[in-house]
């Protein structure tokens, strides 16, 4: 396979076969804990006597928190080290996991987020900045697996746990198995992660996340990132309500959610590869962003018609979208730490501008009696995306980021 578009010489060796698979495997953890919850949503509040108020800090929560502590991540692995900040980080999403079993009320369940969402935001924080670093002449590849595996696992968490809850009867297993796999992440992680190599790379040693609040373009991707993803966490959020809304079944309702993770996967893969070739990723922008606006189109004129399709056409264009935002992010510099310390901060902010979707989608139902609205606000955002990425042109990455980079 050419190498990617993007290669700068290579830092320290390439991780190979076991990089992949610990991409991989990482990757599927960060969005279970997340996107379980949505489908046994009903029955949570049923048992726990959670408020309507509850359930959106429950799934909003964690967004908060992948914003708020990308911008601390970096900081922690330069003071703590790299693999100690990710080992670390994955104990606490299995711990948080894994206290869902014992789980008895709204705030304990809060309390769970809060530690599985500390995890995934601190991983989140650092994985772009390890893709660069170990496969630095295929980070178009790399990207897309990780970012294909991350929303895949969302595709998991959503089938797999309402199916377990139905198993037992009780929405606790259901909930608390995902500690499992985040154990296994963290022992391969353990035995097989190839060592730091940061020393091999001093040209962006003392670069940190707190420069790139100095950069105009900075924060142009981290407004970009968090404004086109933005109706993934309504989706997730809101998705299922919405169609038991239109008078679907709970079940399928929430099968929906899955599909639109697995349809989000393919194109995590496919939208990175398909514009490898090239260091100008603006028409895989355009065309991610054309189809979020269809989608939500769909979503607001005709949702019972054909909800597959919207579907499909939202999660594609969402899964694309996250993965493309990322890569153009680390395109913008050649070091591994220089571009890790400016993906972390454009997921920093970006996620923080995420959060606000769902509150704003429960809002505008609440005030006009459906999701209409806020199914047309997010195709506004997204038409509005689809203007603002022809500014990323790579001729001008190295000027518009010389400062950060030196």
């Amino acid at each position: 396979m050419a190498a990617d578009a993007t290669a700068a010489p290579v830092v320290g060796h390439s991780a190979g076969l076991w990089g992949f698979a610990l991409l991989l495997l990482v990757g599927l953890n960060l969005r279970p804990f997340l996107t379980s919850v949505g489908p046994v949503l009903n029955t949570l509040q049923a048992d726990t006597g959670m408020g309507h108020g509850m359930a959106a800090i429950l799934t909003t929560l964690p967004f908060v928190m992948m914003g708020l502590l990308a911008l601390a991540g970096a900081a922690l692995a330069q003071r703590f080290g790299e693999q100690r900040t990710l080992l670390c980080a994955l104990l606490l999403l299995a711990l948080g996991c894994g206290a869902r079993l014992l789980a008895d009320s709204a705030t304990s369940l809060i309390l769970t987020a809060i530690l599985a969402g500390t995890g995934v935001a601190t991983v989140q924080a650092l994985m772009p900045g390890v893709c660069k670093r170990w496969f630095a002449g295929r980070i178009a590849l790399a990207m897309g697996l990780y970012s294909a595996a991350l929303v895949g696992g969302g595709a998991l968490g959503a089938l797999v746990s309402p199916a377990l809850v139905t198993l037992t009867a009780d929405w606790r297993p259901g909930l608390a198995i995902w500690a499992l796999p985040a154990l296994l992440a963290w022992g391969l992680w353990l035995w097989r992660a190839p060592e730091s190599s940061a020393a091999a790379d001093p040209a962006s040693e003392a670069v940190s996340v707190r420069a790139c609040f100095g950069r105009r373009r900075a924060w142009l991707l981290a407004l970009y990132f968090g404004l086109a993803n933005s109706g993934y966490a309504s989706l997730v959020a809101w998705l299922p309500s919405f169609y038991v809304d239109q008078g679907v079944d709970a079940q399928s309702a929430g099968s929906l959610l899955a599909w639109m993770a697995l349809f989000q996967a393919a194109a995590a893969l496919l939208m990175p590869l398909s514009v490898r070739g090239s260091l100008d990723r603006r028409v895989g922008l355009y065309v991610v962003m054309l189809l979020q606006l269809l989608g939500f189109a769909g979503f607001a004129l005709a949702p019972q018609v054909a909800p597959l399709l919207w579907v499909a056409l939202a999660g594609f264009g969402l899964g694309g979208c996250f993965s493309l935002c990322l890569i153009v992010s680390l395109d913008h510099l050649p070091g591994a730490r220089a571009a890790g310390a400016l993906a972390a901060f454009v997921q920093g902010i970006g996620f923080l501008i995420t959060a606000v979707g769902p509150w704003l989608v429960g809002a505008l139902r609440d005030g006009g009696g459906d999701f209409t609205d806020a199914w047309w606000l997010h195709g506004a955002i997204a038409f509005g995306m689809l203007l603002v990425s022809v500014r990323f042109n790579p001729a001008g990455y190295g000027r518009s980021m010389t400062r950060l980079g030196a």
